[in-house]
């Protein structure tokens, strides 16, 4: 850009010396919901903006009140997918306080719950005074944003604007130790002097000290609540789209592609294959399929595979590859071939991966020069017969490959053992009575310990029926640390705990199953685990089996 220029001074050195400062979000969802609006309207014909988008739809508060919102903007967490059916959002201003109120500040300022029990009309909103009435009526008596601390220390404590300012300075976002400590007399004396109960001081203060680590501004969760709501909006009514524009938008969000894919397909979104003949560069919609159209996984899904091979390819495509060289002869490299084979990307020529990965070996005495056009000495030689990989070892080489699988869910595979064991599928979970002691199983998909819970680690597992979230309390973890950092298949111990839409466990003991995702499972396995589970389990058994897989690289976020 021209006339632009670049410093590196730190950003407090620029406020010192008076320069305006505004921070700029580069924020991935913006990115997710351009490409979201330019595929709405190469398909559906609909020109869409941030500001015309249709607002306060009900379909879409009531996909975010049953906490639907993977992928979906500031409120796919495990805290927010927790918070939304207690919430329960119905308008947009409840989009507001829920991205706030899910934040460090908070929860140690012990806002939530109060929120919460009075928005149940379980407990009675409480104002001392007129005044802190219309300052706080909008969030129910409870102080959330920083516009609203600086309102009651000015009107309460008799703050002049600039010591106000201070201490909305001293909640500043993202500081590592606020300095609300420094007001706290000042607000106190200055609450009772002008008749407020010391108790009642105190509280507020204690509540205002949580934005100390994070406060947010009222202004800022308006304008996150925009893009959370538009990012619910493309989900609820064209995920097709909105899983397309999320895979062309990564890495972004707590989940991998194949999460992302296996909620769409959820949705009612066909999803196909990567390969040479139909994939581009980007993932892609093809024609309608029922109620959406279908998905087909772009050339980017393919580990290290380089962008400008794919182009060599895409653009080589005049008319469909019948043969592994015509593909090399369009320039693409040897080893993006290979890498294609093993993306399992050649089944419209009638190859499998391993017949592919061998035709590919056969081009490295591909004639070349003046040789050009000769049949290689490859051509002669007696047709092999190689051997049939089985379902798991595709599904195993497609999460090596492209980290993900549309052939099966890894953990289907492992079903047999899974009952032998009495595990409980995660799509019972809701059929069991709160309070019951269970076992369940899944590939680790998320670990978070947030700052703010004590040690506590929140885990998300995933079998072949769904999602199971887990508790595991600073002790079980320290217990068990190794064998959770370790497994990527992990089978818990646990007790149910429901509370309403909300199904957790809480975890006793964990036990690593990495090796039911190896090609043989050795059945003395299963008996050293059903005798060192927990004597006080009651289980609910579950005898159906559900065909699916997975492998042995299963990439997880972990502690986000």
């Amino acid at each position: 850009m021209e006339d632009r220029t670049n410093i590196e001074w730190n950003k407090d050195d620029i406020e010192a010396l008076g320069f305006l400062k505004v921070d700029v979000l580069a924020l991935g969802m913006l990115t997710c919901i351009r490409k979201g609006f330019d595929l709405i309207k190469q398909h559906y014909g609909k020109e869409m903006t941030l500001a015309n988008v249709p607002q306060e739809d009900k379909n879409v508060y009531e996909m975010i009140s049953h906490a639907d919102t993977l992928g979906v903007f500031q409120i796919e967490s495990r805290a927010q997918m927790s918070m939304l059916p207690r919430l329960k959002p119905k308008e947009f201003y409840d989009l507001v306080i829920e991205v706030a109120i899910v934040r460090p500040g908070p929860i140690q300022g012990d806002m939530v719950h109060p929120y919460l029990r009075r928005r149940n009309k379980e407990e009675a909103e409480d104002y001392p005074s007129p005044e802190l009435e219309a300052i706080l009526k909008r969030t129910l008596g409870v102080p959330l944003f920083q516009e609203q601390a600086m309102e009651i220390a000015i009107v309460a404590a008799g703050f002049t604007p600039a010591q106000a300012d201070g201490l909305r300075r001293s909640m500043a976002t993202f500081k590592s130790k606020g300095k609300v400590a420094e007001y706290e007399r000042m607000l106190v004396e200055g609450m009772v002097n002008n008749g407020y109960k010391e108790e009642f001081a105190r509280r507020v203060f204690r509540q205002l000290e949580g934005f100390g680590s994070y406060g947010f501004p009222e202004s800022h969760a308006a304008s996150f609540a925009l893009l959370v709501y538009i990012s619910s909006y493309i989900k609820c009514y064209y995920p097709d789209v909105f899983a397309a524009a999320l895979l062309n938008s990564q890495p972004m969000g707590f989940y991998s592609p194949a999460q992302i894919i296996i909620d769409a397909r959820k949705h009612g979104v066909q999803v196909r294959p990567v390969d040479i003949n139909h994939s581009e560069w980007n993932n892609t919609l093809e024609e309608l399929t029922g109620s959406y159209y279908a998905l087909r996984l772009g050339l980017r899904q393919v580990k290290g595979l380089d962008e400008a091979d794919a182009h060599l390819l895409t653009k080589g495509r005049q008319k469909a590859y019948k043969s592994v060289n015509s593909i090399f002869e369009t320039g693409v490299a040897l080893s993006a071939l290979e890498k294609l084979s093993d993306a399992d990307a050649f089944r419209s020529i009638g190859l499998d991966r391993r017949q592919a990965l061998w035709e590919v070996a056969a081009l490295a005495d591909h004639p070349t020069g003046a040789f050009t056009g000769q049949p290689s000495n490859s051509t002669f030689e007696t047709a092999v017969a190689l051997p049939i990989l089985s379902p798991m070892e595709h599904v195993m080489a497609d999460y090596a490959s492209t980290t993900l699988s549309l052939k099966a869910h890894p953990v289907s595979f492992a079903r047999k053992n899974l009952d032998a064991l009495h595990v409980t599928p995660s799509a019972k979970l809701s059929d069991i009575r709160d309070g019951m002691w269970i076992k369940v199983c899944g590939l680790i998909t998320v670990r978070q310990r947030p700052g703010t819970s004590k040690g506590v680690l929140f885990i998300t597992i995933e079998d072949e029926t769904g999602f199971s979230n887990l508790v595991v309390w600073a002790k079980t973890f320290e217990t068990y640390r190794k064998v959770i950092l370790q497994s990527q298949l992990l089978l818990v111990t646990g007790k149910l705990q429901i509370e309403g839409e909300v199904i957790h466990v809480v975890v006793e003991s964990c036990h690593n199953m990495n090796h039911l995702l190896t090609i043989k499972t050795r059945s003395r396995d299963i008996g050293s685990i059903q005798k060192s589970t927990s004597s006080k389990e009651k289980t609910a058994t579950d005898k159906t089996n559900t065909n699916g897989i997975q492998g042995e690289l299963f990439p997880s976020r972990d502690f986000k």
